[in-house]
């Protein structure tokens, strides 16, 4: 299970091909996904207004090189470093789950697309940064949802409420969790393997699949709201863009439904 690509062991008995045509898919269904979105809610719309009427009413000018290096500072602490969430828990927990993601869709990308032919050699590393990945997703997300989220017991519901702005991090949770359980069944090549792929396959189709309706494309909208507050500052103005909300949301776990469902 650390040593061994999982994909490539599965390419025994489902060309590799197919695998990366499921893979191709996932992506295609992110972009989509995410595209949907952004014209279904106007969210560029809105931006790019708020960019224009911001800077229109700056007084100051704010040139290329300040911009490049406004956009650097973005990504350096609002995106790297999730400033926005202070110092608490809920940061940790974020950069937890975050680099976590990242871990595990980087590092099955690349085995899927580069090693997963039964005759190439997985480098050794590969399926161990696989599994870090996912261990820090489960981490972060576990203790996000179990002791960060908003006590909905005290808003008088049951804390097994389920909303649809919770669908990412369940499914993000259950795809990462039914990974970890196929790969260590096909390493002991144990009964019951291609059950647990089954519903790896369910559970990842649901967390790439649903972007316009689960709080996935949010990580694609929140390092441009903090760019434009930023630049509104650098311009003399303040941005119009919300800030973020002061309360545990981190995953999109709000309890109240958004406005635009």
């Amino acid at each position: 299970m650390f040593t061994s690509n999982p994909f490539a062991e599965l390419s025994a008995t489902i060309p590799s091909e197919v695998i990366q045509i499921y893979v191709g898919v996932m992506i295609a269904l992110v972009v989509g996904g995410t595209l949907f979105d952004v014209w279904h809610k106007g969210s560029a719309t809105y931006f790019f207004d708020s960019w224009r009427k911001a800077r229109g009413k700056g007084t100051q000018n704010v040139g290329s090189g300040r911009v490049a290096s406004l956009a650097v500072q973005t990504a350096m602490v609002e995106v790297a470093t999730s400033a926005e969430f202070g110092n608490g828990r809920r940061r940790v927990a974020h950069l937890l789950t975050m680099y976590g993601f990242l871990l595990y869709v980087v590092t099955t990308v690349v085995m899927v697309f580069c090693y997963s032919s039964p005759d190439s050699a997985t480098p050794a590393v590969l399926p161990k940064l696989w599994v870090a990945g996912s261990l820090l997703v489960l981490v972060g997300g576990c203790w996000f949802w179990f002791f960060i989220r908003v006590d909905v017991s005290a808003e008088g519901h049951t804390p097994f409420r389920i909303m649809r702005a919770d669908l990412f991090i369940l499914s993000l949770l259950a795809s990462v969790t039914l990974g970890l359980i196929w790969a260590g069944l096909q390493s002991m090549e144990s009964a019951g393997t291609n059950a647990i792929l089954g519903l790896y396959l369910i559970a990842t189709t649901v967390l790439f699949g649903s972007v316009p309706w689960s709080k996935f494309s949010h990580m694609f909208f929140k390092p441009a709201a903090a760019f434009e507050k930023r630049v509104s500052e650098a311009a003399g103005t303040r941005s119009n863009l919300p800030a973020p909300a002061d309360k545990p949301e981190t995953f999109g776990s709000a309890r109240e439904r958004p406005s635009h469902y």
